[in-house]
């Protein structure tokens, strides 16, 4: 049995890797905050929610200590944030204040409108990433503006190498040739600025992200995640299987699963009938 805070899901080929620890999506923390917390006006009645997928105008799965939840487990190396957040139409996040940490947020479903106090202001789509080098402090707010189509995002922070950086924010987009990049392969999207292979997204850690979406029964190129090293892997859609351990035993995930990975993983992915979005967060132990 795979376990994870009371939570069991039996391996259909076996016990799994001791280097591979599941985290289903029934163990994660679910917020669903008022809307007034963030400033937005209550929620609408139920025949007034015209392309609203869930009652309350957020949900947010948390994957550490966030907020009001505080029985979880408070970070995954220098990964100190994991929200998995759907925002409804024309509902977000008021201005407020962020420092001292690096901030990654990847766009799955919608369209995302960011706003900083540096004079940034932008809309972007699925696949493309905000991210903001917080340092000595820095204001955004983050919304969706669409009237009719609820918005999907991953919010990651991880711990900055050094408090008191200048701050920063930028964007990747995600255009035809960023999917593409990421079509049945693994396409590294963040690195360390300190890294001697540069990602379209720099951030002041020793920290680097992938994603691949991979088409019905593909598998992705194995991953080596080498000695010292883990991984945070996050299933955004589909199905997949991985396989890391000498004896081929599998790990499945579905939308909303998680994974510990760690060193000493050849990984293979195998996704389901439907295909898979998978993005993986890579670190040193």
């Amino acid at each position: 049995m795979i376990c994870c805070s009371g939570v069991t899901r039996s391996a259909k080929d076996g016990q799994p890797s001791t280097n591979i620890k599941l985290l289903p999506e029934e163990a994660l923390f679910k917020s669903e905050p008022e809307p007034h917390w963030f400033g937005n006006e209550p929620n609408p009645t139920m025949g007034q929610r015209q392309g609203w997928s869930n009652t309350n105008w957020l949900k947010s799965r948390f994957h550490f200590n966030f907020a009001e939840y505080s029985h979880g487990p408070s970070s995954f190396g220098v990964l100190r944030v994991m929200n998995d957040d759907l925002v409804q139409p024309m509902r977000g996040f008021g201005t407020h204040p962020h420092r001292d940490m690096e901030i990654i947020t990847f766009i799955v479903d919608g369209q995302l409108t960011h706003k900083d106090s540096m004079g940034t202001e932008e809309t972007i789509g699925r696949g493309s990433i905000q991210f903001m080098t917080a340092g000595t402090g820095i204001r955004h707010s983050e919304h969706n503006l669409q009237p009719r189509t609820p918005l999907r995002f991953i919010q990651m922070w991880v711990v900055a190498r050094r408090k008191g950086l200048r701050p920063n924010c930028g964007s990747m987009m995600g255009d035809e040739m960023a999917v593409a990049s990421r079509r049945d392969q693994w396409a590294q999207v963040v690195s360390d600025v300190e890294s001697p292979v540069p990602a379209p997204v720099q951030i002041n850690q020793d920290c680097n992200m992938f994603v691949t979406e991979l088409s019905s029964d593909s598998s992705a190129p194995l991953f080596d995640l080498q000695d010292g090293r883990q991984a945070y892997m996050l299933c955004l859609e589909g199905t997949v299987a991985i396989r890391g351990d000498e004896g081929g035993k599998q790990v499945r995930l579905r939308r909303h699963d998680a994974a510990e990975l760690i060193d000493g993983l050849m990984l293979e992915l195998v996704a389901g009938p439907e295909g898979a979005f998978i993005l993986l967060v890579e670190m040193s132990r």
